[in-house]
């Protein structure tokens, strides 16, 4: 099965995320997760700025869980998949996985889930349509 519904980047352990034994420290997978994160709303057309803008929303994050698998260590260059699914009424969750590049074997997985609230009370709302429509080619098919 294809899984072009996965959007991936690639970014470098640097020496910011590791700890003495050069291996990345536990914390540093969340900016990892943002990076990747980050850059699926940009390809969809909807950097933050806009997505809060023209959707009048905000996407706090209300659960976060990560298994860690393997190790990584310092310069290495990470495959980071993020998808989508499953999109609620009004919270979706976030899916990401690692990997060291060319190398199959998972280091770590992770999962976010992000509830849509409005940006004038902070009180939960509906996942707006167009944000459905735009994330649809990065959602995990269901089965």
């Amino acid at each position: 099965m294809s899984e072009s519904w996965k959007y991936t980047i690639e970014e470098r352990v640097r020496w910011g995320d590791v700890d003495a034994a050069r291996i990345i420290f536990y914390g540093a997978y969340i900016r990892f997760f943002e990076i990747a994160e980050t850059e699926l709303f940009r390809a969809v057309g909807l950097s933050y700025g806009v997505m809060f803008d023209e959707l009048d929303i905000w996407l706090p994050r209300v659960h976060l869980e990560c298994d860690f698998r393997r190790v990584a260590q310092l310069d290495d260059l990470l495959e980071l998949s993020v998808y989508v699914g499953p999109i609620g009424n009004t919270s979706m969750r976030i899916n990401f996985e690692v990997r060291k590049k060319f190398q199959p074997e998972i280091v770590a997985d992770a999962h976010f889930v992000l509830a849509a609230v409005s940006r004038e009370d902070f009180k939960t709302v509906p996942i707006p349509d167009d944000l459905r429509r735009r994330l649809k080619p990065y959602t995990m098919p269901v089965v």
